[in-house]
């Protein structure tokens, strides 16, 4: 970290640079910038450490605990109530305990960290803990995870950069994804855009990384949505899953939203077709008109067996509540506006890119018993081309 500051040599009887009130200005700008950002990196460093550490020790008493058949699935809402700590709740144990077991590898520069922190710490600490706080790491069962042992992939982001290059809560929300190569493009895509949490959090949502593997010119697409970003600040410190295989996606050199969605909405007309007899295709982006506005459902079909209308409303990002109550709305409109005398109640079926298990059952629960929400998986091409593109971000990014 470098701060620059306009020298004033208060010692010196010939003083080459009159100290002005725009230089004093500058000076406190510059220190109040650059000593901030420090300050946001160092407490960033210190809650990786701590969550990781706290990660690792709850796994080894769930592995190893002399008494740990006492608590079992309650461990965590019982340590909760132990410490009584603000912030250190079940939930976020849950979450210390996922970054363990994503990132074993984290352990070398933790250990480095807290090592250093101890020795140069003005704080009074125990002649105990400080001889034998690197010794305890040393010798406990980091150093024997698989994981941590096994060797670099060129595609695998470098421990230290997730360490020192993505603050805590871009590690928390990467590690909720379980497939190890989106991860590793999310962990360089975000140390290469510098983004903000929010900006991660739309990028995974809008299927950046599924956006990536279908398009030709990967590194343009990467510098395009980098240009759109918002960079970090001190302050920012029917089957389930529905797979559709774009077998008839052509290739762009940059794939957006709108090209997924008007894809997985082809494929979605075509697989219902081919579901069987029954399915007859009415409408794609029907219009319908409610209290003088307008709104669109995105497939609509009758089945001839059912007897009902089969209503698909499709959205490219995570579930959220507010959808659920949109999709309903349309079922009771065709209830109300659309059903005759013969037919049976219309079936409704929402399709997320990910959905939380809690919040669809709280957000649908009392709404029409016909809306089913079902996420779905986007098969992308083989995963070397992704592995390439990613080794070679690394490599850019030295």
């Amino acid at each position: 970290m470098h701060i620059r500051i306009f020298c004033y040599n208060f010692a010196a009887k010939n003083v080459h640079h009159t100290m002005t009130f725009e230089l004093l200005a500058r000076n406190i700008e510059n220190i109040q910038t650059a000593l901030q950002q420090q300050a946001a990196h160092a407490v960033n460093l210190s809650l990786t450490a701590r969550n990781w550490l706290m990660g690792y020790y709850i796994v080894e008493f769930e592995q190893n605990g002399e008494d740990r058949a006492r608590y079992g699935a309650k461990l965590l809402k019982r340590l909760e109530e132990r410490l009584h700590t603000k912030g250190l709740t079940e939930r976020r144990f849950r979450e210390f305990r996922r970054l363990y077991q994503v990132y074993p590898q984290l352990g070398r520069e933790v250990l480095n960290y807290v090592g250093a922190q101890v020795q140069h710490s003005p704080l009074t600490l125990p002649d105990t803990i400080r001889r034998t706080a690197t010794a305890e790491f040393e010798n406990t069962a980091i150093w024997r995870t698989p994981s941590a042992e096994l060797e670099q992939q060129a595609w695998q982001v470098p421990a230290d950069k997730l360490f020192y290059r993505l603050p805590i809560s871009h590690l928390t929300a990467i590690s909720k994804i379980d497939d190890p190569l989106k991860r590793a493009f999310y962990e360089i895509e975000t140390i290469k855009g510098c983004w903000t949490y929010d900006e991660l959090d739309r990028q995974i949502s809008t299927l950046y990384y599924e956006r990536s593997g279908l398009s030709k010119d990967k590194e343009g697409l990467s510098k395009l949505v980098n240009q759109t970003t918002q960079n970090l600040s001190p302050k920012d410190v029917l089957h389930n899953p529905v797979a559709l295989e774009f077998l008839d996606l052509e290739s762009h050199e940059k794939i957006d939203e709108t090209d997924i969605e008007t894809a997985i909405l082809n494929k979605m007309q075509t697989m219902l077709l081919e579901l069987g007899n029954g399915f007859c295709f009415e409408a794609r982006q029907k219009r319908i008109l409610i209290d003088g506005d307008y709104y669109k459902i995105d497939l609509v079909f009758y089945h001839r067996v059912l007897k009902c209308h089969f209503l698909v409303e499709l959205k490219i990002d995570k579930f959220h509540h507010e959808y659920a109550s949109q999709l309903n709305m349309y079922l009771n409109y065709y209830k109300h506006e659309v059903m005759t005398a013969d037919d049976n109640p219309p079936i409704g079926l929402l399709l997320c890119a990910d959905y939380g298990e809690t919040v669809v059952k709280y957000a649908t629960g009392g709404l029409d018993p016909n809306l089913f929400v079902q996420k779905y998986h986007i098969q992308l091409p083989t995963e070397e081309e992704i592995k390439a593109f990613i080794a070679q971000s690394i490599r850019s990014a030295e």
